[in-house]
Formats: C-alpha cells, structure tokens, sequence
C-alpha cells in the first residue's frame, strides 16, 4: 500500500497494537502488483507544496527515507542530536509512563524517548519511513498512521510528541485537539519545531542558509534534495514562537502553554499541559 490512512473504526486499543496497522489505499495510487514492494506507486512526488496534501506529504518523505536521519545530522551540523535529549527532557518522562512519537519517521526520536524507560510508541504517514524504521530498529515499535487520524484510544498515553512534523499536517488546530484527545488529563505535550532565530543579524544569515545553502548541501547526502527545497519554504513560513503557543493554546484541550529557545531559536520547544 502506498499511504496509510486508519479510520475512527480502526482504531485500536492499546493492548492490541501491532507493528504497523493498515487501512484501505488512498486513491490516488494502488497496491503493489504480484513481485512490487509496498510502497511503491504511480508517478512519484519529490516535493509537496505548502498546501500540503498528506499523499504528497507522505510520498515525498518515502524519497528520502533511506538517508533521512544521516541528511538531517549534517544540515543541522550535528545539533539534531541535542534537540532529541532536550525534547525528551521536556517531557519529564517516567518509567512505566507511555509517550507517543507523531512524525516519528525512522523511529531515531521515538528511540530517544525510550531512553527514558518509558514506553515509546512511534506514528508517521509515510510508509517508507516507517520501512527503513523497522530495518534500523527492529525493537523500536512503530505504526502508520495520520497525526489527523491517530490509531489510538481516548486517553492512551500520558506524553506526546511531534518533532519537526506539526510544520508539514495540512490542519495544525486540527492536529493539535487529536493529539489533546490520545493524552489522559494532566498529560504533556512537547512540540520540537524549526523556528525563528531570536536574535536579527543571526536570523538573516540563518535564513539566507535555509533558502539557499540547505537545499545545495541536500544534494550530496540526500536521497531526494528537491525535498529540501520544500523545507526550506516551510522553515520560511511557519509563525515565530509567541504565535505557535498562540495556536496551541487556542486548538482545544491545552493549557500552561510555554516555549524554550534551542540554538539561538533555530528550534523551539512547545510545552503544554492537557486540562
């Protein structure tokens, strides 16, 4: 199948989980013939634009599944590392405690999390990510699914996550409320998330990068470099930190809603509280 979508009936409890839960085909593309592998689809999408449509969300991220986490260690100069350990710092997690990873791609930041003794469980639209996850870390659970749509009961974990992922969902409110809906009373949420560098001369020359150096380095590391033209125009548009937390705050079931600057405010990171 080439994009997952679960549907309200599908999904599941937690103690009936598996790997990777299916759902019907999208449309647009078709299951693999007799000797295809999954994933596999008709005409191939290498970059989404900013209206972001999850098929072509989900199909560009299949492009660059291969080198993903190898590409994002030299555009981020090795600092991706770091907003892994502070995001699950942020978190505060608990042994024991359950957390969910939205966007998790290749499971690298749902790993992370497990580090803490908690029990990670990671989500993301792109099959192939989910794919060359499961070669990488076998041990590492892992399930498609759509931040829109999440395969998961009412009140299932007590932390969540989306790292680099609320930026590319076609409905940020509507994101945020099904996160709000999978997270028990009291609950954590933590948005990891390309930002606005807070101080002026720094954020022209950090911007001149993104839109112009980033997309150039891609091309000898990545497996799909147009992508990174998209992410470059989606660093560029996304709102600044006052204006994230406004719309966390206003999406549904959040509440001490706050932020903390990573690399001068390259990257940020959104606390809230579920009420």
């Amino acid at each position: 199948m080439a994009v997952v979508y679960i549907t309200h009936k599908e999904r599941a409890g937690w103690a009936t989980i598996p790997p990777v839960l299916y759902a019907r085909p999208s449309a647009e593309f078709r299951v693999a013939d007799g000797g295809g592998r999954m994933g596999e689809r008709v005409g191939c999408v290498t970059r989404a634009d900013l209206d972001k449509q999850p098929h072509e969300v989900a199909e560009m991220f299949d492009g660059v599944a291969e080198r993903y986490d190898l590409t994002n260690t030299v555009l981020s100069f090795g600092q991706d590392r770091g907003w892994r350990r502070a995001t699950r710092a942020a978190l505060a997690l608990r042994p024991g405690e359950r957390v969910l990873d939205v966007g998790a791609g290749t499971g690298i930041s749902t790993e992370e999390l497990g580090r803490s003794g908690a029990f990670a469980v990671g989500a993301d639209l792109s099959t192939g990510m989910l794919l060359a996850g499961r070669r990488a870390r076998p041990r590492v659970p892992l399930v498609a699914g759509d931040a829109l749509r999440l395969p998961f009961a009412d009140e299932t974990f007590d932390a969540v996550t989306i790292s680099f992922a609320l930026r590319n969902v076609v409905d940020v409110e509507g994101a945020l409320r099904e996160l709000g809906r999978v997270t028990r009373p009291g609950g954590r949420l933590v948005v990891c998330e390309f930002s606005h560098p807070v101080n002026a001369p720094f954020r022209t020359v950090y911007m001149g990068y993104v839109m112009r150096s980033l997309p150039a380095v891609a091309r000898s590391v990545s497996s799909n470099p147009d992508a990174y033209v998209y992410l470059a125009e989606s660093i560029r548009a996304w709102p600044d930190q006052p204006a994230l937390a406004g719309r966390i705050a206003a999406a549904g079931p959040w509440s001490r809603v706050g932020w903390r600057n990573l690399t001068g405010g390259i990257v940020a990171l959104h606390r809230a509280t579920k009420a």
